[in-house]
């Protein structure tokens, strides 16, 4: 595998045809003299068997394939790197077409094996507890790099472990509501007869907390679920570890939420990473339920998983455990998130890469 950081130029010059819609892709046949059925054929290998080169497209004539040689590519990411974590989850770094490096996680279970996926080359957002969030953000995925993460993830799923790919999450690096069109275009060819025809159900989005964006997702049918990375249920705190919070206070996203669940009448998941005697005392506890009990949900407690340079420890099992009983006594449904791949920095909120060749964090 080539490890050149310089894009061909000739490459960075065509167009990748996974930017055109089928219908765009018929007018291009018939202006250049094909029948405008072989527009469907290649959708059909660049989408839905994941074509890499036209020269796969052996059902397609080789003066077509060399026409669309020389007009388009197939920008498909690269498994760069990947380690196998003591508890079997699968981390891997990605090249993109332009050199840059982005992470994506499977993660095995016994009921399900789930794909976390990133959405920007580095983040914006710069929440204290997370190490992507000390990257600069460099720009966002386009919705081919996307689909590519888990199309590379189901592969490792298939051949790994013999098991078929059964959830999404857009968890990985970045913020997927800063990145909305590529994101939703990427779950509509990621759920289509003609892509990967996986369930919309079995997708999650999750935001650190874009109230207009979450409006947004109502109001287009997103079929999607929606997680809320919450990790406070007051302002102050939740200001001092995600600055996003000051332009989209809890006030602003308790109405986004409300909206959201009038429109679509589906609960949302919010996620809590526990942080040692920051946000996990009955009084958070009390503030969570609070919170709770704005729309239908479940709650996500999740280990918090160190990183270089950060400030915060994981909570005890003995603060855990009345901070959970706490919520469960008071019908809030709640699940212990564990950590998977912390051996190998795979955790959440442990994505991170410190150079363009995707040495490890």
């Amino acid at each position: 595998m080539s490890t050149t950081l310089i894009p061909d130029i000739e490459i960075l010059n065509r167009q990748d045809i996974r930017k055109l819609s089928l219908d765009q892709l018929k007018a291009w046949m018939t202006e250049h003299g094909e029948k405008p059925f072989r527009a469907k054929q290649v959708y059909e290998w660049v989408w839905k068997l994941t074509a890499t080169s036209f020269a796969e497209m052996n059902n397609i004539s080789l003066p077509l394939r060399e026409k669309l040689e020389r007009s388009f590519t197939i920008n498909s990411v690269e498994v760069n790197t990947s380690q196998l974590s003591s508890d079997y989850t699968i981390k891997s770094t990605f090249r993109l077409y332009d050199g840059n490096i982005v992470e994506g996680v499977l993660i095995p279970h016994p009921k399900r094996m789930t794909a976390c996926v990133s959405s920007q080359v580095g983040c914006s957002l710069t929440c204290s507890f997370c190490a992507t969030g000390k990257m600069d953000r460099i720009r966002n995925l386009n919705a081919d790099e996307i689909y590519d993460q888990v199309v590379r993830i189901k592969e490792q799923t298939e051949n790994n472990y013999n098991r078929p790919l059964t959830n999404i999450v857009y968890m990985g690096m970045g913020e997927p509501l800063l990145n909305y069109a590529n994101v939703m275009k990427s779950i509509e060819r990621i759920t289509a007869p003609d892509g990967l025809n996986m369930a919309a159900r079995r997708i999650t989005v999750s935001t650190a907390g874009i109230a207009k964006m979450i409006k947004k997702m109502a109001d287009d049918g997103i079929k999607a679920n929606l997680a809320l990375s919450l990790h406070a249920a007051n302002d102050t705190k939740r200001n001092e570890i995600m600055p996003i919070n000051e332009t989209n206070s809890l006030e602003a996203l308790k109405e986004a939420l409300v909206y959201y669940h009038q429109k679509t009448g589906r609960k949302v998941t919010y996620e809590y990473i526990l942080l040692s005697h920051f946000n996990d005392n009955l009084e958070d506890a009390q503030e969570l339920l609070q919170f709770s009990k704005i729309i239908p949900c479940k709650v996500n407690i999740i280990e918090y998983n160190p990183i270089e340079g950060g400030q915060f420890k994981k909570s005890s099992d003995d603060r855990l455990e009345p901070f959970m009983r706490y919520l469960v006594d008071r019908g809030v449904q709640v699940n212990v998130r564990r950590s998977r791949g912390k051996d190998i920095d795979a955790a959440c909120g442990q994505l991170a890469i410190k150079d363009k060749k995707g040495t490890e964090a």
